[in-house]
């Protein structure tokens, strides 16, 4: 009996070796993991704070980055448990700079978006008012807001969306793979005027990653993009209301 127990366990372990990067099974657990994660905690964020206050925005900014984490480490714990299969290694100083490039790119491109939206009337410019008001609270809040919108959230959607979707996505190629991620990640977001944006960041991640099989670059992207964002949210505030 034990015998057996000792060659389906190699057997499994060989299979799993076998296994060079996320799939299907990934994604459906990721997608479980994230359900999951917001499950358990919007309840509390919706009971214990309102809507448009300080408090909301920075745990919403929290909530983003613990629920891609949730559905990352539900992927990971999986089958795979490799680092490096879910785009977790180090990339040149170059990519690093270049993706700092591509998060201006990404932050300018959204802005043109909403710019246009406005003027056509498209969207809801309210579903911001908790950020907004988590950014521009004072200095502690803004410090907060900072790390779980440029810090936490980066890594965690980025893990998720890049370590895993945009991963298992590249066996169909590139552009399925690049392409298709970004859009569900936009989705994700919901289709509101964050749904540009978020589809922009999406597309530079998944190049990145498609070019270095590293989730950082996208981090670095998702990272600048949003921290651009909130500061530039604060000037406004700070000389223009």
């Amino acid at each position: 009996m034990s015998e057996i127990k000792t060659n389906e366990t190699v057997n499994e372990l060989e299979s799993r070796k076998n296994i060079t990067r996320p799939g299907w099974p990934e994604i459906g657990m990721m997608v479980l993991g994230f359900l999951l994660v917001m499950v358990a905690t919007v309840p509390f964020i919706t009971m214990f704070t309102e809507p448009g206050t300080p408090m909301n925005g920075v745990l919403l900014a929290a909530l983003s980055g613990l629920a891609g984490l949730g559905a990352f480490y539900a992927a990971y714990l999986l089958r795979i448990r490799s680092g490096a299969s879910f785009g977790l290694k180090r990339v040149s100083k170059r990519w690093i700079l270049i993706s700092v490039g591509l998060g201006v790119v990404v932050f300018i491109l959204g802005r043109l978006a909403v710019i246009v939206m406005y003027e056509l009337g498209i969207g809801n410019f309210d579903l911001q008012a908790s950020y907004r008001a988590a950014s521009t609270a004072g200095t502690l809040y803004l410090i907060v807001h900072m790390l779980m919108i440029a810090v936490l959230t980066p890594l965690g959607e980025e893990f998720a969306f890049r370590g895993v979707l945009t991963n298992a996505l590249l066996r169909y190629g590139p552009w399925v793979s690049i392409f298709g991620s970004a859009i569900i990640f936009a989705t994700a977001h919901g289709i509101t005027v964050a749904w540009p944006l978020a589809f922009f960041c999406g597309i530079a991640s998944g190049y990145t990653f498609y070019r270095t099989r590293s989730v950082w670059p996208g981090v670095v992207i998702h990272a600048v993009t949003n921290g651009l964002g909130t500061l530039t949210g604060v000037i406004f505030t700070m000389f223009f209301s």
